[in-house]
């Protein structure tokens, strides 16, 4: 069975044609429970989300901060396994029919088995995976289970890549560029800089790929001052944050259903 790199395409050019960002939702799969995370993923989508990525809880993250790192704390206590994040993809994604990926670092593809890895997400319904830590000089193994199983492979850029560098990465990727908006960790952020703009400039001077922002984003306003130079806008820790601060599973489902719809119309203001 193919993965559903053509929809995700699809709905970043839709996006487009109706002169706006896609906004694409993050969060990790089993987080709060393998169930309630399903739930929180599809509120995500029902509240204005494009696109959303699952992640795969890592207990040695090198790009989340701290709100994600909790949630990730919180799903791998509770036992949450790759067969769990899978299955958050499939469930999300039948749903809603929109597309969904998996941010993971490298370790547990390779652990799991690359071909079965590309396999099982495609069977799942996903989109692709998003693989911040796998440098592109050691992906082609990837990358070509990822092609034959019709999934995109989304490499992350950022400030400090240099043009050959952001050529290189770009050229062996598919589906989209996730361009960290300044070097660090994920978290929300008061304002979004300028390093931001440039680095989409000079990655869509070496690639027709859509260039998707995240690591900073977490209201209205910085979502529609991103959307006004990015073909999308890529938001976890204020989602996951959402879930973290409510009192209750309701009243985060809510809050992230709020939220999503907040940050949609965001994108549609460019501001």
């Amino acid at each position: 069975m193919a993965g559903n790199l053509e929809l995700l395409s699809g709905v970043i050019a839709r996006a487009k044609a109706e002169n706006r960002a896609a906004l694409v939702g993050y969060l990790p799969a089993g987080f709060p429970t393998v169930d309630d995370g399903v739930r929180a993923v599809t509120a995500m989508i029902e509240g204005g989300c494009d696109i959303v990525e699952v992640g795969l809880p890592h207990s040695d993250p090198v790009l989340d901060g701290p709100v994600i790192q909790t949630a990730d704390d919180i799903a791998l206590r509770g036992g949450v396994r790759i067969a769990d994040v899978i299955d958050t993809v499939r469930r999300a994604h039948e749903a809603t029919g929109a597309p969904v990926l998996c941010m993971t670092y490298w370790n547990p593809v390779d652990r799991y088995g690359t071909e079965r890895f590309a396999a099982d997400l495609a069977a799942a319904g996903g989109a692709g995976c998003i693989l911040p830590d796998l440098p592109v000089e050691e992906s082609e193994v990837w990358r070509k289970a990822a092609e034959q199983h019709g999934l995109a492979t989304v490499f992350v850029v950022a400030p400090s890549s240099r043009d050959d560098r952001l050529a290189k990465i770009t050229a062996a990727g598919s589906g989209f560029v996730y361009a960290a908006s300044l070097m660090g960790v994920t978290g929300t952020r008061e304002s979004v800089g300028r390093e931001a703009e440039d680095l989409v400039s000079r990655t869509r001077a070496v690639t027709e790929l859509p260039v998707c922002v995240g690591l900073g984003v977490s209201n209205a306003r910085q979502a529609a001052e991103v959307a006004r130079f990015a073909d999308g806008v890529i938001v976890g820790s204020a989602f996951v944050k959402r879930l973290l601060d409510a009192p209750d599973l309701e009243s985060g489902l809510a809050a992230v259903r709020t939220l999503a719809g907040e940050l949609a119309e965001g994108v549609r203001k460019r501001a």
